[in-house]
């Protein structure tokens, strides 16, 4: 009873963009849990039950969450579903504050990735051009990893289909453009039946956990730390810090900050500027930015 309304509610969410594999596979484990106890319809306390199995209170919140939200849909037809709470386990999602690399960390990171040693072929070209590219460009990495000769044009970076099933053309500076291209020429001599820009060992697609553990490892060779009790600087904070150095650039200029903050959103891939905000973090370069702007602004008289 419940997988059918569940394969249901995952197609229509699908059919505006959304992937929902981790809601899959739990939403599915639900299902067999549920219709193991006898029920044909959400039960708060069997979602809660069921949730309480997690090993982590990260786990138990994201099982209930995707409980919540397809019970919540199913409700609408059906007012038998229940709709669990979703802070049963006493956690609140909280975004981790990311780290926006300076350009010297950059640089110190870049260079450790160099001096990668060459246990496989283009090892060190590998990750040095892919950080440099995340760095330069603002790709989420998964974007990187998934590029293959043919997106890789004289226009600039055809990223194809990924978040929110959204395709998108990302112009590259001069500079990026041009390490990609030195890299491509190594890495085309490579002779492997993938097409895939960055490659593994094995000479197939470059996986996420090889480049998290070798991250881990650079960023620790670099120095790079947040600080006492706090978790390094992330991959993931390579595309915060493109963002807010984007608009730190901008800061000068004539145009008004909605079209900058528009043409961020666009370049990024995101729905929304909504999306982009959660991107853009205080420095002091941008906060002197803002404040020039205010004072502009009285200046020229308005209320």
């Amino acid at each position: 009873m419940l997988k059918p309304s569940i394969d249901a509610y995952l197609a229509l969410r699908r059919a505006v963009g959304f992937r929902l594999k981790t809601e899959e596979l739990l939403l599915h484990a639900f299902a067999r849990w549920a219709s193991e106890r006898g029920d044909t319809h959400v039960r708060t306390q069997t979602a809660t039950e069921w949730a309480a199995t997690a090993r982590s209170l990260w786990q138990r919140e994201r099982r209930l969450r995707a409980v919540a939200a397809f019970a919540r849909h199913a409700r609408a037809e059906d007012p038998r579903h229940e709709v669990p709470p979703i802070l049963v386990f006493a956690r609140r999602h909280v975004r981790p504050r990311p780290h926006i690399y300076s350009p010297e960390e950059l640089r110190r990171l870049l260079d450790a990735a160099t001096r990668l040693p060459a246990i496989w072929s283009l090892r060190p070209q590998v990750f040095t051009t892919l950080f440099g590219l995340l760095a330069s460009s603002g790709l989420r990495v998964s974007e990187a990893l998934a590029l293959r000769f043919g997106d890789v044009t004289s226009d600039g970076l055809v990223v194809r289909k990924t978040k929110f099933n959204k395709s998108r053309l990302v112009p590259l500076h001069s500079s990026a453009a041009s390490a990609l291209d030195r890299y491509l020429q190594l890495r085309q001599r490579t002779s492997t039946v993938s097409d895939y820009v960055f490659i593994s060992p094995k000479g197939g697609r470059l996986p996420l956990p090889t480049v998290s553990k070798t991250f881990d490892q650079l960023r620790r060779r670099a120095g790079l730390r947040s600080g006492p009790g706090k978790a390094g600087p992330r991959i993931h904070d390579l595309r915060h810090t493109f963002a807010v150095r984007a608009l730190e650039a901008c800061a000068q200029g004539e145009s008004p900050v909605g079209w900058r903050m528009r043409a961020l959103s666009t370049y990024l891939g995101h729905r929304s500027v909504a999306d982009t905000c959660w991107y853009l973090h205080a420095t002091p370069q941008l906060m002197r930015g803002v404040a020039d702007a205010c004072e502009r602004f009285l200046e020229g008289g308005a209320r």
